[in-house]
């Protein structure tokens, strides 16, 4: 079932969260202090691309919660609220409702991702 998930996931909004957080990373790449940002963001996309099957664990040191504020000031805002916005489009609809369910997942990670681990369940 998470195969069949993960597919329509990706035709229907995976394709499109995924991307943004992949040109969030190449952003935070280009300089040299935020390329573990970019990094992160690009263990996030891989979740975007396929959510189901994975979940996320939160947890982090002070650095993370640190790094979760520049996030949220210059990326996470934007990210979250495409998300969100998808969500509740998608929820909508009986049969939209569980990838509405990974759009707030989505959401939620994309306010703090930094001491956030994939786990896959």
């Amino acid at each position: 079932m998470g195969c069949l998930g993960n597919t329509l996931w990706f035709i229907f909004g995976g394709l499109w969260q995924g991307l943004s957080w992949t040109l969030a990373g190449v952003l935070w790449s280009i300089t040299i202090i935020g390329i573990p940002i970019g990094h992160q963001c690009f263990k996030m996309a891989s979740l975007a691309f396929f959510p189901f099957g994975k979940d996320v664990q939160y947890g982090g040191k002070p650095l993370s919660m640190i790094a979760n504020i520049f996030w949220m000031i210059f990326s996470g805002i934007p990210l979250s609220l495409t998300a969100l916005l998808n969500g509740m489009l998608l929820c909508c609809t009986i049969i939209g409702v569980p990838f509405g369910m990974q759009c707030f997942k989505m959401a939620k990670l994309a306010l703090s991702p930094f001491g956030a681990v994939i786990i896959h369940t």
